[in-house]
């Protein structure tokens, strides 16, 4: 083992681990559309419960309505990307989990910049960002390669690891 791979672990090759990237596209787009059933399920809720608390506050309470919708997003984010599931409701539905590239840990604060960069991306031009996953190999989103992070399957990635940690201790 080199001193390169003591730094960040090796990373999964789509040549070496297909089953880790096969239908990692259309997952994501599944779990996308999962997850904003799921956002828009929570602003719903949060704006009615703003709504009757802005009449019980004599309308204080609706000067929180624009910062609902952010605000929920950041909530949801940060609840399920930051959890040690490291997936969205979404996600897990479609057995896929974030991973991080860099070596550093995923957190919630991770989970949160993660996500923001994906929507200030997506906002702007996400035929951008679709054609990034689909020209890159290991099918990374502009977000993805931006905030250092890996879209993965989760079962053959449970797997993957465990062959790899076997094989490291082999190596001592």
């Amino acid at each position: 083992m080199n001193q390169t791979e003591t730094i960040a672990p090796r990373l999964p090759d789509p040549e070496n681990a297909p089953e880790l990237f096969e239908g990692l596209l259309t997952r994501r787009v599944f779990a996308y559309l999962i997850d904003l059933v799921l956002i828009g399920a929570m602003i719903l809720v949060f704006g009615v419960i703003g709504l009757i608390g802005g009449f019980l506050t004599f309308g204080l309470a609706w000067l929180a309505l624009p910062v609902l919708v952010p605000a929920s997003i950041v909530l949801y984010y940060a609840a399920t990307l930051g959890s040690p599931k490291r997936a969205t409701v979404g996600m897990q539905a479609m057995d896929i989990v974030l991973t991080p590239t860099r070596g550093q840990p995923l957190d919630g604060w991770m989970a949160i910049i993660h996500a923001a960069v994906f929507w200030v991306s997506v906002w702007i031009s996400w035929p951008l960002s679709l054609l990034f996953a689909l020209f890159t190999p290991r099918r990374q989103m502009l977000h993805d390669l931006i905030t250092g992070t890996l879209m993965v399957r989760r079962s053959p990635m449970i797997r993957h690891w465990q062959s790899h940690n076997a094989r490291s201790q082999a190596a001592y």
